[in-house]
């Protein structure tokens, strides 16, 4: 059951929205001469060339009023109407509030007036329009999709389909056209601004033991997969593992959407290039896929090759990448088990232009896949709150009759509990145990010997 909830408005929308459009329009144009003049612009730099541009704006208002008789702006109408008009340009305009709010986990937007919010507790709350019209929300994607990420992304007919990460990290998926009777808009809010493996420990997500487990695998530099369902925290936990890397590491990181943004974390891995997948122009040129960038990020250098999530053929490129010297890779994947990963990628690869038999693609898996992770989303029992844990912890250990062999390490028991299950192989032991993963400190230590 939901509560019907209204967003305050606290200057006048129409004039926000009129503001809003003239900026962007203007700051559209600018991007697209630098960006085809081989400038690269980045967000210090548009909210430069935004502000400039909004200040000729209201400049020119004043001047209108004063024109008509009325008095010019005020000194604090021109605060108010910066703060609103850069918030609908590099944030979401009246959903900027709920984004800062740290107990908001998804905003769902069925149209510009149905708009629920979720929160970590789990109740979900009806929230007012956050836009005049549909027409004026598909407006504001527009300006978002054209200034947010490595490269401006169009969102009309032609491309009725969206995906960019937002200031702040937050991600946001949204479809016209084709969903009725409305623009569709998700967002998922980021509440870690800078994940580890301690503020995982500190939240659940992991065990101790686990923890040291997981920091031992990637400085031993196993290639890892996290597996796990929608929003159950897969990219956090990417985003935790990569952060345990040493900062001396070259790191490349390959996305179709920016969102791990280890870039950004210049005290943690000064040296990081993050590759985010090209879409093709209006007339069908320039598109640069994932499996590309993959194949691009083996002449650079590189000491590990993350990639963000795989969805389809970049997988073969991936796995070769990882066979072939890469150690110490990291991904993400759709997933419904541990177990279930290696059909999973089997699928892609099938459909991907090699057309890897399943045999093959078995084969290619237990050469460059060495622990999957699945982490699970669910309600906690005595609090009621959303959680997220790692629930499976899958070592591969070789391949035979045509599949991917593998043991279960760490799993979820009846009682709700996740504990070590089965011992480790003598290679990986020793590996992490170089590392400063001691199978001796923990209670089932027999179990590792």
């Amino acid at each position: 059951m939901t509560t019907a909830v209204t967003l305050p408005v606290p200057v006048d929308q129409a004039l926000v929205k009129r503001l809003r459009e003239a900026t962007g329009q203007l700051l559209q144009e600018r991007r697209r001469r630098q960006e085809a003049d081989g400038r690269r612009l980045t967000e210090g730099d548009l909210r430069a060339i935004a502000m400039d541009i909004l200040a000729s704006q209201l400049q020119g208002l004043s001047s209108e009023r004063m024109n008509q008789g009325s008095n010019p702006l005020s000194l604090e109408d021109e605060e108010s109407l910066t703060a609103a008009v850069l918030a609908a340009l590099f944030g979401v305009g009246r959903l900027q509030p709920l984004l800062d709010d740290p107990d908001v986990e998804n905003v769902d937007i069925n149209g510009f007036d149905t708009v629920f919010v979720s929160y970590a507790d789990g109740h979900q709350e009806q929230v007012g329009p956050i836009a005049e019209s549909d027409d004026d929300l598909i407006q504001q994607i527009q300006v978002l999709a054209a200034t947010s990420g490595l490269n401006s992304r169009p969102f009309d007919d032609s491309n009725p389909q969206l995906d960019i990460q937002l200031r702040g990290g937050h991600r946001m998926s949204a479809v016209m056209s084709f969903s009725h009777p409305r623009v569709v808009v998700s967002i998922r809010r980021k509440r870690l601004k800078e994940a580890h493996l301690s503020t995982l420990r500190e939240s659940g997500t992991i065990t101790p033991e686990l923890e040291v487990f997981l920091r031992a695998a990637v400085r031993a530099r196993m290639n890892i997969m996290i597996a796990g369902e929608v929003n159950a925290g897969k990219t956090t936990l990417l985003q935790a593992l990569a952060n345990a890397i040493p900062p001396q590491e070259r790191l490349i990181t390959i996305e179709r959407a920016l969102e791990l943004n280890l870039h950004d974390f210049k005290h943690l891995h000064p040296n990081v290039v993050a590759l985010e997948e090209r879409l093709p122009n209006s007339e069908g040129h320039g598109r640069v896929s994932m499996a590309e960038l993959v194949r691009r990020s083996l002449r650079m250098n590189a000491n590990r090759v993350i990639v963000g999530e795989v969805l389809g053929d970049e997988v073969v490129a991936m796995l070769n990448a990882m066979s072939q010297g890469n150690d110490g890779s990291l991904s993400t994947i759709h997933a419904n088990s541990s177990l279930n990963v290696f059909r999973k990628i089997s699928t892609y690869a099938i459909q991907a232009a090699e057309r890897l038999p399943v045999e093959a693609s078995q084969m290619l898996i237990s050469d460059a896949i060495e622990l999957v992770i699945f982490v699970s989303r669910d309600t906690d029992p005595v609090t009621g709150r959303q959680r997220r844990r790692v629930v499976s912890v899958r070592e591969v250990s070789g391949y035979a009759d045509g599949r991917v062999l593998s043991s279960e390490v760490y799993s979820l028991k009846a009682n709700d509990v996740v504990e070590w299950d089965s011992a480790l192989t003598d290679r990986t032991r020793e590996r992490l145990e170089r590392h400063g993963f001691s199978a001796d400190a923990y209670p089932a230590a027999g179990r590792w010997s």
